[in-house]
Protein backbone atom coordinates (compact mmCIF):
# COMPACT_ATOMS: atom_id res chain seq x y z
CA UNK A 1 0.00 0.00 0.00
CA UNK A 2 1.05 3.58 -0.78
CA UNK A 3 0.83 6.07 2.25
CA UNK A 4 0.48 9.83 2.09
CA UNK A 5 1.02 12.20 4.59
CA UNK A 6 0.63 15.70 5.70
CA UNK A 7 0.41 17.76 8.68
CA UNK A 8 -0.07 21.02 10.12
CA UNK A 9 0.34 22.95 13.17
CA UNK A 10 -1.38 26.23 14.02
CA UNK A 11 -1.07 28.69 17.58
CA UNK A 12 -4.80 29.50 17.21
CA UNK A 13 -6.71 32.88 17.59
CA UNK A 14 -6.23 33.47 21.72
CA UNK A 15 -2.71 31.38 22.46
CA UNK A 16 0.17 33.80 22.28
CA UNK A 17 2.57 30.44 22.11
CA UNK A 18 2.50 27.33 20.29
CA UNK A 19 2.94 24.44 22.77
CA UNK A 20 1.96 21.57 20.51
CA UNK A 21 4.71 19.82 18.70
CA UNK A 22 4.35 16.79 16.16
CA UNK A 23 6.86 14.56 13.91
CA UNK A 24 6.54 13.05 10.31
CA UNK A 25 8.72 10.56 9.51
CA UNK A 26 9.70 11.59 6.08
CA UNK A 27 9.28 7.63 5.12
CA UNK A 28 6.37 7.46 6.56
CA UNK A 29 6.70 4.84 8.79
CA UNK A 30 5.71 7.06 12.51
CA UNK A 31 3.87 10.35 13.13
CA UNK A 32 3.98 12.23 16.26
CA UNK A 33 1.38 14.34 18.13
CA UNK A 34 2.13 15.90 21.45
CA UNK A 35 0.24 18.89 23.52
CA UNK A 36 2.57 20.53 26.10
CA UNK A 37 1.09 22.01 29.11
CA UNK A 38 2.79 23.68 32.12
CA UNK A 39 3.06 27.31 31.32
CA UNK A 40 4.58 29.12 27.89
CA UNK A 41 8.21 27.57 28.49
CA UNK A 42 7.34 24.27 30.20
CA UNK A 43 4.62 23.25 27.58
CA UNK A 44 6.75 23.97 24.53
CA UNK A 45 10.14 22.48 26.05
CA UNK A 46 7.50 19.08 27.35
CA UNK A 47 5.91 18.75 24.11
CA UNK A 48 9.55 18.82 21.74
CA UNK A 49 10.97 16.69 24.54
CA UNK A 50 8.47 14.46 24.04
CA UNK A 51 8.68 14.33 20.16
CA UNK A 52 12.19 14.05 19.82
CA UNK A 53 12.88 11.32 22.46
CA UNK A 54 10.41 8.92 20.50
CA UNK A 55 11.60 10.02 17.32
CA UNK A 56 15.23 9.06 18.26
CA UNK A 57 14.39 5.81 20.52
CA UNK A 58 12.41 4.96 17.38
CA UNK A 59 14.65 5.69 14.54
CA UNK A 60 17.57 4.34 16.81
CA UNK A 61 15.99 0.84 16.99
CA UNK A 62 14.08 0.96 13.63
CA UNK A 63 15.71 -2.35 12.27
CA UNK A 64 16.02 -4.21 15.88
CA UNK A 65 14.49 -8.11 16.70
CA UNK A 66 12.44 -5.98 19.23
CA UNK A 67 8.87 -6.33 18.60
CA UNK A 68 6.73 -3.15 17.55
CA UNK A 69 4.39 -3.00 20.52
CA UNK A 70 7.29 -3.11 22.92
CA UNK A 71 9.32 -0.77 20.95
CA UNK A 72 6.80 2.28 20.81
CA UNK A 73 5.81 1.57 24.38
CA UNK A 74 9.78 2.09 25.24
CA UNK A 75 9.62 4.92 22.71
CA UNK A 76 7.07 6.27 24.69
CA UNK A 77 8.47 6.03 28.17
CA UNK A 78 11.91 7.67 26.82
CA UNK A 79 9.83 10.41 26.40
CA UNK A 80 8.51 10.64 30.05
CA UNK A 81 11.69 9.85 31.52
CA UNK A 82 13.43 13.09 29.15
CA UNK A 83 10.52 15.26 30.42
CA UNK A 84 11.48 13.97 34.42
CA UNK A 85 15.02 14.86 33.84
CA UNK A 86 14.10 18.18 32.25
CA UNK A 87 11.99 18.82 35.48
CA UNK A 88 15.00 17.95 37.57
CA UNK A 89 18.03 19.96 36.18
CA UNK A 90 15.00 23.07 35.84
CA UNK A 91 12.55 23.21 38.76
CA UNK A 92 10.77 26.01 37.14
CA UNK A 93 9.46 23.49 34.56
CA UNK A 94 8.34 21.28 37.61
CA UNK A 95 4.89 21.64 36.91
CA UNK A 96 5.11 20.79 32.73
CA UNK A 97 3.79 18.12 31.04
CA UNK A 98 2.55 16.98 27.93
CA UNK A 99 -0.20 14.77 25.85
CA UNK A 100 0.56 12.07 23.22
CA UNK A 101 -0.44 10.18 20.41
CA UNK A 102 1.64 7.93 17.72
CA UNK A 103 1.48 5.52 15.17
CA UNK A 104 4.45 2.86 13.96
CA UNK A 105 3.66 1.07 10.95
CA UNK A 106 6.80 -1.07 11.22
CA UNK A 107 7.46 -4.65 10.17
CA UNK A 108 3.93 -5.36 8.02
CA UNK A 109 2.22 -4.45 11.55
CA UNK A 110 0.71 -1.15 12.35
CA UNK A 111 0.39 -0.28 16.20
CA UNK A 112 -0.66 2.97 18.11
CA UNK A 113 0.21 4.66 21.74
CA UNK A 114 -1.24 7.15 23.30
CA UNK A 115 -0.63 9.23 26.92
CA UNK A 116 -3.73 11.75 27.38
CA UNK A 117 -6.54 13.48 25.36
CA UNK A 118 -4.74 13.82 22.05
CA UNK A 119 -6.41 11.85 19.69
CA UNK A 120 -6.43 9.37 16.59
CA UNK A 121 -9.62 8.57 14.65
CA UNK A 122 -9.88 6.49 11.95
CA UNK A 123 -12.01 6.93 8.49
CA UNK A 124 -13.63 4.60 6.51
CA UNK A 125 -15.92 4.95 4.00
CA UNK A 126 -18.81 6.71 5.36
CA UNK A 127 -17.89 6.17 9.29
CA UNK A 128 -15.42 8.07 11.74
CA UNK A 129 -14.41 5.99 14.39
CA UNK A 130 -12.47 7.55 17.46
CA UNK A 131 -9.35 4.78 17.71
CA UNK A 132 -7.83 6.60 21.49
CA UNK A 133 -10.00 6.90 24.71
CA UNK A 134 -9.32 9.67 26.45
CA UNK A 135 -7.50 9.47 29.82
CA UNK A 136 -9.58 12.67 31.39
CA UNK A 137 -11.60 12.71 34.30
CA UNK A 138 -14.97 13.95 32.09
CA UNK A 139 -14.33 10.93 30.01
CA UNK A 140 -14.06 8.05 32.69
CA UNK A 141 -17.07 9.73 34.32
CA UNK A 142 -19.03 9.69 30.78
CA UNK A 143 -18.10 6.07 30.37
CA UNK A 144 -19.59 5.22 34.18
CA UNK A 145 -22.75 6.93 32.83
CA UNK A 146 -22.31 9.75 34.88
CA UNK A 147 -22.52 12.14 32.55
CA UNK A 148 -24.05 12.88 29.25
CA UNK A 149 -22.18 13.33 26.11
CA UNK A 150 -24.36 17.14 26.30
CA UNK A 151 -23.24 17.71 30.01
CA UNK A 152 -19.19 16.38 29.08
CA UNK A 153 -18.90 18.70 26.06
CA UNK A 154 -18.94 21.63 28.10
CA UNK A 155 -18.04 19.97 31.94
CA UNK A 156 -15.71 22.38 33.35
CA UNK A 157 -13.21 19.80 34.01
CA UNK A 158 -12.98 18.42 30.55
CA UNK A 159 -9.80 19.49 30.38
CA UNK A 160 -8.10 18.02 33.72
CA UNK A 161 -5.96 15.00 32.55
CA UNK A 162 -5.77 11.63 34.45
CA UNK A 163 -2.58 10.60 33.29
CA UNK A 164 -0.02 12.61 30.85
CA UNK A 165 3.37 12.59 30.51
CA UNK A 166 6.19 14.18 32.71
CA UNK A 167 4.78 12.38 36.19
CA UNK A 168 6.59 9.59 38.23
CA UNK A 169 3.21 8.18 38.59
CA UNK A 170 2.58 7.08 34.51
CA UNK A 171 1.44 3.72 35.33
CA UNK A 172 -0.21 3.14 31.72
CA UNK A 173 1.03 3.51 28.20
CA UNK A 174 -1.87 2.26 26.20
CA UNK A 175 -0.43 0.72 22.91
CA UNK A 176 -2.74 -1.39 20.72
CA UNK A 177 -2.45 -2.65 17.35
CA UNK A 178 -4.09 -0.45 14.46
CA UNK A 179 -5.73 -2.50 11.92
CA UNK A 180 -5.42 -0.63 8.95
CA UNK A 181 -6.99 -1.28 5.32
CA UNK A 182 -6.37 0.05 1.76
CA UNK A 183 -8.60 3.55 1.28
CA UNK A 184 -8.30 4.32 5.24
CA UNK A 185 -7.28 7.78 6.62
CA UNK A 186 -5.83 8.39 9.73
CA UNK A 187 -6.16 11.88 12.00
CA UNK A 188 -3.58 12.20 14.64
CA UNK A 189 -5.08 15.87 17.03
CA UNK A 190 -3.80 18.01 19.58
CA UNK A 191 -7.52 18.45 21.39
CA UNK A 192 -7.49 22.03 20.32
CA UNK A 193 -8.81 20.41 17.32
CA UNK A 194 -11.36 18.81 18.50
CA UNK A 195 -12.42 21.39 21.34
CA UNK A 196 -13.80 23.44 18.54
CA UNK A 197 -14.68 20.95 15.57
CA UNK A 198 -17.00 18.08 16.21
CA UNK A 199 -16.62 14.76 14.73
CA UNK A 200 -19.51 15.31 11.96
CA UNK A 201 -17.74 18.40 10.68
CA UNK A 202 -14.09 16.36 11.12
CA UNK A 203 -15.94 13.55 8.74
CA UNK A 204 -16.89 16.30 6.28
CA UNK A 205 -14.12 17.96 6.15
CA UNK A 206 -11.93 14.45 5.36
CA UNK A 207 -14.04 13.52 2.89
CA UNK A 208 -14.61 16.60 1.25
CA UNK A 209 -11.68 17.22 -0.59
CA UNK A 210 -11.85 16.38 -4.40
CA UNK A 211 -10.41 12.94 -4.78
CA UNK A 212 -9.12 14.18 -8.88
CA UNK A 213 -6.40 16.27 -6.53
CA UNK A 214 -3.04 15.11 -6.27
CA UNK A 215 -2.39 12.80 -3.27
CA UNK A 216 -0.44 15.12 -1.46
CA UNK A 217 -1.88 18.07 -2.09
CA UNK A 218 -5.58 16.58 -1.10
CA UNK A 219 -3.70 15.84 2.41
CA UNK A 220 -2.30 19.23 3.04
CA UNK A 221 -5.96 20.51 1.95
CA UNK A 222 -7.97 18.62 3.98
CA UNK A 223 -5.73 19.74 7.25
CA UNK A 224 -5.56 23.37 6.23
CA UNK A 225 -9.32 22.67 6.57
CA UNK A 226 -9.24 21.08 10.05
CA UNK A 227 -7.27 23.99 11.53
CA UNK A 228 -9.34 26.91 9.70
CA UNK A 229 -12.29 25.24 11.09
CA UNK A 230 -11.21 25.53 14.48
CA UNK A 231 -10.41 28.93 14.26
CA UNK A 232 -13.35 30.10 12.97
CA UNK A 233 -15.36 28.15 15.99
CA UNK A 234 -13.25 29.84 18.45
CA UNK A 235 -8.95 29.02 18.31
CA UNK A 236 -9.25 28.70 22.06
CA UNK A 237 -6.06 26.26 21.97
CA UNK A 238 -3.17 25.30 19.90
CA UNK A 239 -4.24 23.39 16.86
CA UNK A 240 -2.24 20.39 15.25
CA UNK A 241 -3.63 17.55 12.72
CA UNK A 242 -1.53 15.22 11.11
CA UNK A 243 -4.05 13.16 7.75
CA UNK A 244 -2.38 9.80 6.80
CA UNK A 245 -4.13 7.95 4.12
CA UNK A 246 -3.74 4.43 3.02
CA UNK A 247 -3.58 3.97 -0.39
CA UNK A 248 -3.50 0.72 -2.54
Amino acid sequence: MKRRFAGLTDTGILRSVNQDDYYIDPEGRFFIVADGMGGHAGGQEASQIATRAIRAHLERHWNSSENSKTLLEKAILAANEGILADQEEHPERADMGTTVVAIAFRQGESWYGYVGDSRIYRLRGELLEQITEDQTWVARALKMGDLTPEEARVHPWRHVLSQCLGRKDLYKIEVAPLEVYPGDRFLLCSDGLTEEVPDDSIQTILQSQSQTEEEAELMQRAAEALIEEAKKNGGSDNITAIIVAEEE
